[in-house]
């Protein structure tokens, strides 16, 4: 009878073990379960220590942590008639963990796909330029298109942006050129620019100098200094026009004096 006794608390035990490690469950922090009795969803339990009835409770876990979703490059023509490779990326997360069992098969999967759908969808109604420029307003577009519909199954979407735009070679040169056409233009009207910044400033030096001949012919002085500082250099000094025109007017009365000029020996 002893060893009867002591047989069946050890069965009954082992019962017990087995039966706890069927119907015990530990949900984690970031996680829910979903669960089922009899093929009717309960509720949400978590996190912590959860019981379920063997064979009748069947549970669901559902994460609740930030899920990125790479998308995969979609081949989009734009509305401007360019064919573009476009890739990006979502982010999101399960707000309503029965909603993501029960109104969709997977719900990272169904979300991705959606994400690829839209993105094709918005990028076909935009122009190359505000794709490439307006890339902000882009991907709020495309958050909010997907946002709509994934928030039908308990989904959160909190980011969908444009990872890369991927340009056909003849646009890329196409671009290259325009680019380097609009910095030389740039460049002409900034040379232009400055020639006439320097000719009104030399207008206004003339105009200075126009009013004081003193000053122009300090600054021809020192003019010539500023030559003759430089070593092996030839200087030539030209006469000033005053003193031209006193050898000129000299000359004139000279030859209209009534005198003339004096006989030579041989005329003698």
């Amino acid at each position: 009878m002893p060893i009867t006794g002591t047989l069946g608390a050890v069965l009954v035990l082992i019962g017990l073990i087995l039966l706890g490690a069927v119907s015990i469950r530990i949900v984690r922090d970031y996680e829910r379960a979903v669960v089922f009795r009899l093929g009717r969803v309960r509720r949400a339990k978590g996190p912590g220590i959860i019981f379920l009835i063997p064979l009748v409770d069947r549970m669901v876990r559902v994460s609740l942590r930030l899920q990125t979703v790479d998308v995969a490059p979609q081949d989009v023509i734009t509305a401007d008639t360019v064919s573009v490779q476009v890739n990006g990326v979502l982010m999101f997360r399960v707000t309503d963990p029965v909603r993501a069992v029960i109104a969709v098969d997977d719900y990272v999967g169904a979300t991705g796909l959606l994400a690829q759908t839209t993105l094709r969808t918005v990028l076909g109604s935009v122009e190359l330029d505000t794709l490439l420029s307006e890339r902000e307003q882009v991907n709020a577009q495309l958050q909010q298109a997907v946002a709509e519909h994934a928030a039908l199954w308990g989904v959160e979407v909190l980011s969908m942006e444009v990872k890369h735009v991927d340009l056909p070679e003849s646009m890329r040169r196409a671009m290259a050129r325009e680019a380097e056409a609009d910095r030389e233009r740039q460049a002409k009207i900034v040379a232009a620019q400055g020639e006439l910044d320097a000719a009104q400033t030399l207008l206004e030096a003339a105009q200075a100098l126009r009013k004081n001949p003193v000053s122009l012919q300090l600054r021809y002085l020192h003019t010539l200094v500023q030559v003759a500082a430089e070593q092996h250099s030839q200087l030539v000094f030209p006469l000033p026009m005053e003193l031209s025109a006193v050898v000129a007017a000299s000359s004139s009365a000279q030859e209209s004096s009534p005198f003339g000029s004096k006989p030579s020996r041989q005329e003698r």
